[in-house]
Formats: structure tokens, sequence, C-alpha cells
């Protein structure tokens, strides 16, 4: 007997971007590009915004973000969504990312791009 609700398989409509910042590997240690924003929030759900942002990570790079404190006065401007960036690193490169989002939802403001940009800047100073 066939399921009258069959589970969708294939490509779900997530996407993500990807943002990649070439580094030499041979001059960096992996602990110190791991850093993710840990956010305070006020308001409940719809009506949530951030009102602080964090940075949490073993290593410099943590640092050098917890004292920009112009990138992270943009990041509490963002939407809960947006303002949840990761940063890891990857085969001989760092990659800044955040969330998932679907077709409808997904882009990239001026503002984020800034962001991402800073962020980018602290990766090559590190």
């Amino acid at each position: 007997m066939q399921d009258p609700n069959p589970l969708p398989w294939g490509a779900l409509d997530r996407f993500q971007a990807h943002f990649i910042v070439s580094v030499d590997p041979f001059l960096w240690d992996v602990q110190n590009f791991v850093a993710k924003t840990k956010l305070s929030t006020t308001g409940h759900f719809a009506s949530k915004s951030v009102t602080k942002v964090e940075w949490n990570g073993p290593g410099k790079l943590a640092i050098k973000l917890n004292e920009d404190s112009e990138l992270n006065d943009l990041i509490t401007k963002q939407s809960i969504k947006n303002a949840t960036i990761y940063v890891e690193p990857t085969d001989g490169a760092i990659r800044i990312r955040s969330k998932w989002d679907n077709h409808i939802a997904f882009g990239i403001s001026k503002e984020l791009f800034e962001i991402y940009d800073k962020i980018a800047g602290h990766i090559k100073a590190v």
C-alpha cells in the first residue's frame, strides 16, 4: 500500500550565503578563527529584537570582534536570524555565514554585506 502523504525527496528549498576569506593556511592556527555571536534580546516572538551582541570563541578573532563596538552596533540593528553569525575555518580559508533561509527570505542586504566585510577585515588582521 502506498503512503498517501509521502515525504519529500530531493533538494530542499533552503539557501545559505557563505563569504569566504582566503588566508595562508601555514600562518594561522585553526582555533584563532572560530567565533559565533551570542545575542541578548528583548521581546517575544515577532517583536523580539537584539539588544546586545557578544562573540564566543577560543581565539584572537573573538576578542577582536568583541572590541569592535561599531560592528556590534550594526549587528544589533539586524533581525535575530541575520544577527546569528558563524565564523569557521574551512579548507585553506575562513567561512562567514548565517542561518539557512528559504527562497523567499534569502538575500543579502547592504547592511549585512557591510557587517560581513568588517568581519573579513578582522580575519585578515589576525
